[in-house]
């Protein structure tokens, strides 16, 4: 009897001991479990001045959130407020000017000037602009047309413009404008090439298609054109970046935290390096 007391006794430390060891390894995947992160993708639309920048972040960004995967679509912010309008999935709008944004902004329903369709698409607790850029006159390499400032427009055979739906567009008419200069009489004359994008106003520079063209200073830095004049506050409206989350976001808080991260030192260093500075206006 006595023996299988003991053993009985012996047996059920050893099962005791089995549980108790056992118990700090669930511990272990549980908490392993709770920190490691569930993978997310976020729809980026971004103005297509944005593309070399954003991409370096992107990349960047992946060693702050390795489970979050960005996917940007750039272009004209007038496209991509269309494609947002109609239903595509984006996650998080940066727009090269205040009116696309505007336009998706519900507490602005009232004003049928900015929101003429009254759209109530983005979180406005959300919205915050992030960049300023400026607006410059660019020539092709050794500017056979001799173009030195954008007093010379009306001597150029062929100007690069961005259309009038896009930001970039509306800055250079802007322009044209201040310096008394008509844009239907231009284009009678056969003296605009239009692009529906920067980009596509920066190709056709660097390809020497055109006298001159008016793009932004972070693009003619990234394609390395030469800059012959800067457009000052008189000649066109100060170039900011807005930038808001989509009320319909799947993925709201990853693509807030991205949003946040854009405004940091580290993303701001990226920004800057090519033209772009932080925003100053309200």
């Amino acid at each position: 009897m006595k023996k299988f007391l003991a053993l009985t006794l012996a047996l059920s430390m050893v099962l005791a001991l089995c549980a108790c060891g056992s118990k700090p390894a669930e511990s272990s995947a549980a908490a392993s479990a709770e920190t490691s992160a569930a993978p997310v993708t976020l729809n980026v639309f971004a103005a297509a001045s944005m593309t070399e920048t954003l991409n370096e972040i992107i990349a960047q960004y992946k060693t702050v959130a390795p489970n979050v995967t960005i996917t940007p679509t750039y272009d004209s912010s007038g496209t991509l407020y269309t494609q947002i309008k109609e239903g595509a999935d984006c996650d998080l709008f940066i727009s090269a000017a205040q009116k696309q944004m505007n336009q998706l902004d519900g507490s602005l329903k009232a004003d049928t000037d900015k929101n003429p369709d009254g759209l109530d698409m983005i979180d406005t607790a959300t919205r915050k602009n992030i960049l300023e850029n400026k607006v410059v006159l660019v020539v092709p390499k050794d500017n056979p047309a001799n173009i030195k400032s954008f007093k010379d427009l009306a001597n150029a055979k062929l100007i690069a413009l961005g259309n009038s739906d896009v930001p970039v567009g509306s800055y250079s008419l802007e322009i044209l404008q201040s310096l008394g200069l008509d844009i239907k009489g231009l284009e009678a004359a056969g003296k605009v090439s239009y692009g529906s994008n920067v980009k596509e106003v920066t190709t056709q520079v660097t390809q020497g298609s055109v006298d001159c063209g008016i793009v932004y200073a972070t693009d003619a830095y990234s394609a390395g054109l030469t800059v012959v004049d800067t457009a000052t506050k008189d000649m066109c409206k100060q170039v900011v970046y807005p930038a808001a989350v989509l009320k319909a976001s799947k993925n709201a808080g990853a693509a807030k935290a991205f949003l946040s991260y854009l405004t940091t030192d580290e993303a701001m260093k990226v920004f800057e390096k090519v033209g772009f500075t932080a925003a100053t206006a309200a």
